[in-house]
């Protein structure tokens, strides 16, 4: 009875204390220079941010994929700096609360999709300051398994966004290899047919010097 007490009243705190911090996901297809923006509600909440490259408008690029992400504060100093990345996933802790800034770049000639999102762990609980003995570590808890439901949900977002990019790949070399197979196949009966040719040139050229 006790047990089951402790685990209604566990699902109850779950409702009412955790943050509803939903994993916030965008796609966008970017040319140059693409900046997003997340308002930071508390000082020292831990970030999740993961991208990755679906696809380049090229049915033929495939030697240099990747974008650059720099990532900066509300006070305009730089947290992060990827260069030339097809996909990445980190976290870092919000030493300030405010607009935290991820600006996109990309150097090739190519139009680029990329996945991106990001995810702030907040626990309401930390800022009630309750200090009852019988509750914390209940309250302890609830918090790691808050955290550990988002990271699931942050995690599937990004290996549905791998295995998708992964199938572009797959779809494309298959497009390539079939494109490469059809353009063999018809250099082999261009020079089959240049071979006959030739010969019956030559036969023809070899009767007429015969005949006189």
């Amino acid at each position: 009875m006790k047990i089951g007490f402790l685990v209604f009243v566990a699902v109850a705190l779950l409702a009412f204390l955790c943050s509803p911090n939903a994993v916030y996901g965008i796609r966008f297809v970017i040319d140059r220079e693409e900046c997003f923006s997340h308002d930071v509600k508390y000082e020292g909440d831990t970030i999740h941010v993961s991208f990755v490259v679906i696809k380049a408008d090229s049915t033929w690029h495939n030697s240099h994929e990747g974008v650059d992400l720099v990532v900066k504060g509300p006070t305009g100093d730089q947290i992060q700096d990827y260069r030339d990345k097809i996909s990445e996933k980190f976290e870092f802790v919000a030493h300030q609360k405010g607009i935290h800034h991820f600006c996109f770049s990309n150097k090739s000639p190519y139009y680029e999709t990329v996945d991106f999102d990001v995810h702030e762990s907040h626990f309401t609980y930390y800022d009630q300051h309750a200090k009852d003995e019988h509750f914390n570590p209940l309250l302890e808890q609830i918090s790691k398994l808050e955290e550990a439901l988002y990271n699931i949900q942050f995690e599937q977002h990004w290996l549905e966004a791998q295995t998708e990019r992964q199938a572009i790949v797959n779809e494309a070399m298959s497009k390539r290899a079939v494109h490469k197979a059809f353009y063999e196949s018809a250099a082999l009966i261009g020079a089959s047919v240049l071979q006959v040719y030739l010969l019956r040139r030559l036969f023809e050229r070899k009767l007429g010097m015969s005949r006189v």
